[in-house]
């Protein structure tokens, strides 16, 4: 389509946008803000879409280290993207794709490549209008069917590399109307403690540096350790030329679920509705969500034996941010608190006896991860908690090592993954030859498994069981007629949909973002040993890639190839973390 063509669908359905700009500081809390906004606007009746748009040069975030950026999200088509849009999934309970994510790269990338092809007629190609353009056009390609698209602009008002996307935003306003756009700015309140007073002089400046671009705010939602005061309002009120009641108090929390509560507190989602001209749809009703925020008598005690623990905690939670919040939804559906300890996988390989310390927690969890660092240390991990009956609950490379350390401990070969051992005697991970001639030939990128990919669950398993008694065999299968619509079979590998129907109540879609698999060689003498495959993808060329491993003879012993954790939602648990959950409470 050309651009006039995504403005008309925009106008026919008459789409209003939200834009959510920061000041003062990087990580202030947009994109819990934008997904709180989408939420409150969900529960007025409105349905909400977002879009991400990180300024940086990187055509997207997998290149990206996560104790620097945080977690790389993966969504259903193979996106890697900032953590924000994962926010956004749970918050909304909805599938984003890689339309949803814009940054600096992919604009430019686009417009390079057109200009090249010949695509612009000969025109000189320019900042504007050439830039904004292809913004406003993604935009609008991610919000067409949707009744507002709330739009997050990541880093800070007065970044240079903001001013074409802030200039967009504004451009916007032209294409649509006032009345289809509203503009929020979330600031930051300092309260230094050389002062023990509030300032806002900071926000004064963001806001002075937002209407440089063109652009007023509509709505001011001010972060602060405490709850904003009725003189700070009143400063705010003054300097931003708008009425006190669009200045918005956003309070540090304990709990991020607790956030669109508080704003619903001020009517947010009313005076937003008020400046885009619509009405509420219908009362919101938030019984349900404010389970999340109860506080429980019970707790479990979990240790997250990982690799990114030693760049401080600050960076640490952001880089396990899904799984996090999934353990979080698990403890939620069993009425428990959730405590995690984390854990360096590399003091076990300085010292054997510190594996002990894992006997006090009630479950330990092996997250994702690359590289070799801290590799065997996670081994002797899983193997305490195999030996000792400590519930396990492995992804992605937790799977690989879970698999390694049966591997040596229990089948007694000379077992190693090629990722840290190229020369190793028993490779049972391993890139599979396809994959390495296209490393051969630099193709980096399309050896990895990136998105949703089917999997086929072994009737009688622990990881049948779990998703049968969950929704996700019935939600998975409508996503599953999705994809055939897309066109992006090859996540189904060798079954076709014909074959699918027959075996709907065991096929499951669960999003990956690796390159290593478990060695086919290998299977049938791990099998005869004990360990349990219960799910395999089976490729197009009869490849079978194992995608579940579970142990009989213990509490909970269960990995996945997958990271179930971008699934997860806040009131609808992944079912091997609600599993992992139900298992501790069930053995204590």
């Amino acid at each position: 389509m050309d651009f006039s063509e995504y403005i008309n669908k925009i106008r026919k359905k008459n789409t209003k946008f939200v834009i959510v700009a920061g000041g003062v500081i990087s990580g202030v809390g947009k994109g819990i803000a934008t997904a709180s906004i989408g939420r409150i606007l969900q529960k007025h009746g409105y349905d909400v879409t977002a879009v991400k748009i990180d300024p940086y040069m990187n055509y997207d975030a997998g290149t990206l280290r996560p104790t620097e950026h945080g977690e790389v999200f993966v969504t259903e088509d193979g996106g890697e993207i900032d953590q924000d849009l994962g926010t956004y999934e749970r918050f909304l309970d909805i599938d984003l794709y890689k339309k949803n994510n814009i940054t600096t790269g992919k604009i430019y990338k686009t417009i390079i490549e057109r200009e090249r092809s010949g695509g612009y007629l000969g025109k000189t190609v320019q900042f504007i209008p050439n830039v904004p353009e292809e913004i406003k056009k993604r935009l609008y390609e991610a919000a067409i069917g949707h009744d507002i698209c709330i739009v997050e602009i990541g880093g800070t008002i007065g970044d240079y590399e903001n001013i074409a996307f802030l200039f967009a935003g504004k451009s916007i306003e032209t294409d649509l109307g006032k009345d289809n756009i509203v503009y929020v700015l979330l600031t930051y309140l300092p309260i230094p403690p050389h002062v023990g007073e509030m300032k806002s002089k900071p926000t004064q400046h963001a806001i002075k540096s937002l209407s440089e671009t063109g652009i007023f705010p509509d709505i001011i939602l001010c972060r602060a350790r405490t709850p904003l005061d009725e003189p700070r309002k009143n400063k705010i009120q003054i300097y931003a030329n708008i009425k006190s009641d669009y200045v918005i108090s956003a309070p540090d929390v304990k709990n991020i679920y607790e956030i669109p509560l508080n704003f619903e507190k001020e009517n947010l989602g009313k005076k937003i509705l008020q400046k885009l001209n619509l009405k509420t749809r219908k009362e919101p009703n938030w019984d349900k969500w404010k389970k999340l925020i109860k506080k429980y008598d019970k707790g479990v005690n979990i240790a997250m034996v990982g690799k990114y623990v030693d760049i401080g905690n600050f960076t640490l939670k952001d880089s396990y941010v899904s799984v996090n919040e999934a353990l979080k939804h698990a403890c939620v559906n069993n009425n428990v608190n959730l405590n995690i300890h984390w854990i360096d996988s590399k003091q076990f390989e300085k010292d054997k006896s510190k594996l002990k310390i894992l006997s006090d927690f009630d479950g330990v969890v092996v997250p994702g991860g690359f590289g070799s660092s801290g590799v065997e240390g996670k081994i002797s991990a899983i193997e305490y908690v195999r030996k000792n009956n400590i519930p396990y609950l492995g992804l992605c490379l937790g799977l690989q090592l879970g698999v390694i350390e049966y591997a040596r401990n229990v089948v007694g070969l000379d077992a190693n993954t090629t990722e840290v051992d190229a020369d190793t005697k028993e490779p049972v991970i391993d890139i599979l030859p396809e994959q390495k001639e296209m490393i051969k030939n630099n193709k980096y990128g399309a050896t990895m498994r990136l998105g949703s990919y089917l999997a086929v669950l072994k009737k009688g398993t622990k990881v049948y069981e779990l998703y049968r008694n969950s929704t996700r065999i019935d939600d998975d299968f409508n996503r599953i007629e999705n994809i055939d619509k897309m066109g992006e079979t090859f996540r189904f590998g060798k079954l076709t949909m014909d074959d699918i129907r027959k075996i709907k109540d065991r096929v499951v879609l669960e999003r990956h973002r690796h390159r290593y698999e478990v060695n086919p060689k290998y299977i049938d003498i791990l099998e005869k040993n004990g360990l349990v495959f219960s799910g395999y993808h089976e490729r197009k060329d009869n490849t079978m890639l194992m995608e579940f491993i579970e142990l009989k003879d213990h509490p909970f012993f269960v990995a996945t190839q997958s990271h179930p954790e971008f699934k997860s939602r806040p009131l609808n648990p992944a079912p091997l973390f609600d599993g992992f959950i139900k298992a501790i409470l069930n053995k204590n």
